[in-house]
């Protein structure tokens, strides 16, 4: 995974001609061709959403790999049964709790994974309350986005653990300390007596995030500060304007206040600690080239956190978009940050001692998407880096995006520019613009 200064400007070179012509070298196995014309996309917005598997969320979508039972340890056949989104739990998605389901491939361990009851109101844990999925009804935006544009059903977290490493990898492809490091932080962040803890380089010094080694041992700690290139860096190197709107600053989910010169050089000031603004930014004309959006606790998706208001809101973001003059040249990137201890029946390619993890939901939102289409091409969060990367002629950032593929697949730059059908969600803009509860961040254990 590490690039020395020569093979970094090899690669610049190569990928900067890749925007004429690329046959799979710098966009990876998957990739055929550049997906983006001149002056097809110029803004790319990626909403990161909380802890849902494709089995879990997508229940019933056409012509996607979905599953409707899973086997459990004891090789009992455990059908999927309907939950709502909401639920009074949490389940597990430490790496622990990952190498518990994988099981060495067989995909059987799910009820492994422990769970953390919130309260007994209703009694907790229910039967079997890892092979569940949302009922059909509370999660309709999300399937009117997945059935109207492109759904990728091989889509997987690059990590096989929870959300403090897998928002270090959304923006930089790696969750490593240092740039040289052959090291990954791994879990979510501790501190004594703290739960959930801070994170970042705003942390307490005592705050602490554990590594794991090539050979998987996870017996080193280090403080949740890193210093490694970003995407972020890549962008302003190249003046592509970007924003990172999140709840809080400290939290595990605002991954650039883990990056030492973006939490205290100038960048910060591109991060706003208040989710909804996107949505004025898009009303007010002011979208930057590249966002990524962080939901608030209530509409996450996370389990014990969420009030299931999570696809409401990731409706009224598109919305906001498709009623908007950005609507022509933009490209929305709706994914999960890790699987949340949800079963799902698809194994993932292993790499190495942290990567692949499984398997979450992406769609992707564009006039140029392929309608109603599912990818069945195998994608991970460095395809998202990929993808923009190829937008604005970037040079890799040398991590997981150096080996993904470049969602060439979702996109036809060919067909006619689709017209934006607004998505029907029970809540619009207007309610989260005017919600005054606190934001939060989930109670992610």
């Amino acid at each position: 995974m590490l690039r020395s200064k020569t093979l970094v400007l090899w690669g610049l070179l190569v990928c900067t001609a890749s925007v004429l012509v690329n046959l799979g070298g710098c966009g990876g196995a998957g990739s055929q061709q550049i997906p983006v014309p001149a002056n097809k996309i110029k803004h790319v917005v990626i909403i990161f959403q909380e802890n849902r598997t494709p089995d879990n969320l997508f229940q019933g979508l056409p012509n996607a790999d979905i599953a409707t039972s899973g086997m459990n340890s004891q090789g009992q056949t455990i059908p999927l049964a309907p939950m709502t989104m909401a639920v009074n739990y949490d389940l597990s998605h430490s790496h622990g709790s990952f190498k518990a389901m994988y099981d060495g491939g067989k995909m059987d361990g799910a009820d492994q994974i422990p769970i953390t009851c919130e309260s007994q109101n209703p009694p907790c844990p229910p039967a079997n309350p890892q092979f569940g999925y949302v009922n059909a009804s509370e999660v309709a935006p999300y399937m009117q986005l997945a059935e109207q544009y492109t759904f990728a059903d091989r889509m997987f977290q690059t990590n096989q653990g929870p959300s403090f490493p897998a928002h270090q990898f959304i923006i930089a492809g790696t969750s490593a300390p240092t740039a040289t490091s052959n090291l990954f932080a791994s879990e979510n962040t501790v501190e004594p007596g703290q739960d959930p803890a801070p994170a970042g380089c705003s942390a307490p010094q005592d705050v602490t995030v554990r590594l794991i080694d090539p050979s998987g041992d996870e017996s080193q700690t280090t403080y949740p500060c890193f210093e490694h290139p970003t995407l972020m860096d890549s962008l302003d190197a190249k003046s592509v304007s970007w924003r990172y709107y999140a709840p809080s600053s400290g939290s595990i989910w605002t991954a650039p206040n883990a990056i030492q010169h973006l939490r205290s050089g100038q960048d910060w000031n591109n991060v706003v600690l208040d989710p909804k603004q996107v949505l004025k930014d898009i009303a007010n004309g002011k979208l930057q080239d590249v966002s990524w959006v962080i939901p608030a606790a209530a509409y996450s998706d996370h389990a014990g956190s969420t009030d299931g208001s999570g696809p409401s809101w990731v409706a009224s973001v598109v919305n906001a978009i498709g009623a908007s003059p950005y609507w022509a040249d933009t490209a929305i990137l709706i994914s999960w940050d890790d699987w949340g201890g949800w079963y799902d029946h698809v194994a993932p390619k292993i790499y190495n001692s942290y990567e692949y993890g499984f398997r979450v939901p992406l769609i992707v939102v564009s006039p140029y998407a392929k309608p109603a289409y599912v990818s069945h091409v195998t994608h991970d969060f460095g395809s998202i880096l990929k993808f923009i990367e190829t937008t604005w002629g970037l040079a890799s950032v040398g991590y997981a995006d150096d080996r993904a593929d470049d969602l060439s697949d979702c996109f036809d730059f060919n067909q006619t520019p689709l017209t934006f059908t607004p998505i029907s969600a029970p809540l619009d803009a207007n309610f989260f613009l005017n919600d005054t509860r606190p934001m939060g961040d989930p109670d992610d254990d």
